[in-house]
């Protein structure tokens, strides 16, 4: 069992000395550079979903009146619309709060002067799954007292739909510069088996397994990938303190705090050890490919 162990420490002393190397920091840093892509847009991603949380998604229905609806016919909707179980919020906005806030929006009081009356209707806003929301628009729409209904869904589908293919894309992103960091880890040892061919030949001639071969290279091929997965961490610390100190005055004018927030620990420190075994992989795969053709003489 010691020497078993003493074997993995020295395998493990010959990986580090070889990625010390002016050869394996560059490709550690290329790795880097590689994997901060998907790992900036995963923490984008998650910086924006936190934020739509925070936001009112249940979509709307906007219930209009007609205009010569009295106080009493909006009561009586009233009460059949807080009596419905579909609907979660009902909240009544009357034609004079309307107008107060149409004319607020830059160019429109000169017009609602020119017209020189209220052309605002009472209305109702009612909130409702975004499941039920047009079968309920359509249900409303049928009421006694109701001139017209709008269903403000459109915005929350497109919302969702693009944080699919933000997530969509970002899965095929990361598969992609997977497959490289495996690809380059796998050139990389290939070339240290060329260049060590002949203390490899030696190795077999006096016994050594490929085991114990095939062991400072899988070593090696481990810390270059965590060795690029803190590479891309950096990188992404660095790139969202960048955009935060340029968000964060926008997000100050319009009244709001946001910022982009760094990947919790526990997902660093997955994407670290996923660069690793990736680095591992390439390292094995690459190792058992050209061992099997370096044979003494």
């Amino acid at each position: 069992m010691s020497a078993w162990l003493r074997q993995h420490r020295q395998a493990f002393g010959a990986a580090l000395r070889r990625l010390a190397r002016a050869a394996g920091i560059m490709s550690a840093l290329v790795i880097g550079v590689a994997l901060s892509l998907p790992a900036g847009s995963y923490a984008l991603l998650e910086s924006l979903r936190a934020l739509t949380a925070r936001l009112t998604l249940e979509p709307q229905i906007s219930v209009f009146l007609p205009l010569e609806a009295r106080r009493a016919d909006a009561e009586a909707l009233g009460a059949k619309l807080r009596a419905d179980r579909r609907i979660g919020a009902v909240r009544f906005v009357s034609r004079e709060e309307a107008l107060k806030e149409l004319k607020q929006v830059a160019g429109i009081s000169e017009v609602i002067a020119a017209i020189g009356r209220n052309p605002l209707p009472d209305a109702f806003v009612v909130s409702a799954s975004a499941e039920r929301v047009e079968a309920l628009a359509a249900d409303l729409g049928r009421l006694p007292g109701v001139a017209h209904v709008q269903a403000d869904a459109l915005w929350a589908q497109r919302l969702a739909a693009l944080q699919g293919i933000g997530r969509v894309g970002l899965g095929l992103l990361a598969a992609l510069l997977g497959a490289a960091l495996v690809a380059v880890t796998f050139n990389t040892i290939r070339l240290q088996i060329l260049t060590q061919r002949d203390e490899i030949e030696v190795s077999k001639l006096i016994g050594a397994t490929d085991a114990f071969i095939r062991r400072p290279f899988c070593y090696f091929g481990l810390l270059q990938g965590l060795a690029g997965g803190v590479v891309a961490l950096g990188i992404v610390a660095a790139v969202l303190a960048l955009l935060n100190r340029e968000l964060r005055p926008l997000a100050q004018s319009y009244g709001a705090s946001f910022s982009f927030a760094f990947p919790p620990p526990a997902d660093a420190l997955a994407i670290v050890l996923l660069a690793g075994v990736l680095g591992w992989l390439g390292a094995r795969l690459s190792v058992n490919r050209h061992l099997r053709e370096i044979e003494p003489a």
